[in-house]
């Protein structure tokens, strides 16, 4: 939540020329830009890095009345699950969601942004985004790709089949917003597994594909 109130450096392919893309994505790699910028050299903190795909549009959903029937519902001591939430979002319109990747910051991370970020560009999803660097915190970044509905099966793993053709390969794991707007992380005390999916890319399989299992029920997808 703090980085998303700190500034993004953003490449928005809606609005920018194509021609300025490979300038912007060299001078922005994210295991070269820091978190918290350089107060003695005049560089801002960054929230994220980010490319707007050509369909990108920004969320509509109604989060603070989101927020509200959550309290609503925790107060009245209604069990917390999976179900309920869904059901919270889909009546506030909160749908979106992202497929995750976590890299050690370095060569690795910034190919694998690089990979998704040119998606982005060619219009395949819609909003791709990374964590700078945090020297003083975990090494590890963490890389973010949108799709619209979280519900719709179908487009989680058709994401998941864009984000795998860019050559990313590996483990992912898939997080409803719904999540991040009601506090929902690892340990929470409602006991609801924090992400919806996890994807791995099996390399011994002959076409190679995913295996992407549902967390919440336990069953393989793909």
């Amino acid at each position: 939540m703090a980085a998303d109130m700190d500034p993004w450096i953003v490449f928005d392919s809606r609005r920018t020329p194509r021609s300025e893309f490979e300038g912007w994505l060299e001078t922005n790699r994210p295991s070269q830009v820091y978190r918290f910028g350089d107060e003695e050299g005049g560089v801002s903190p960054v929230g994220w890095i980010a490319v707007l795909g050509m369909n990108h549009c920004p969320s509509t959903g109604d989060v603070t009345g989101l927020q509200e029937s959550w309290e609503k519902l925790l107060a009245c001591g209604r069990p917390a699950s999976f179900q309920t939430v869904k059901e919270l979002a889909l009546n506030h319109g909160v749908l979106t969601g992202k497929w995750l990747m976590h890299l050690d910051s370095g060569f690795k991370l910034d190919h694998a942004w690089e990979c998704v970020a040119r998606a982005a560009l060619d219009g395949k999803i819609s909003l791709v985004k990374v964590s700078p660097h945090n020297p003083k915190g975990e090494a590890k970044q963490v890389i973010c790709a949108y799709n619209q509905n979280f519900t719709d099966e179908s487009e989680v793993i058709m994401l998941d089949s864009i984000i795998r053709a860019t050559g990313v390969k590996c483990p992912l794991s898939y997080k409803p917003d719904v999540y991040t707007y009601l506090g929902i992380y690892r340990n929470n005390r409602w006991k609801i597994c924090p992400t919806i999916y996890e994807s791995k890319f099996d390399l011994e399989c002959v076409p190679r594909r995913s295996h992407i299992i549902n967390k919440v029920t336990n069953l393989e997808v793909t």
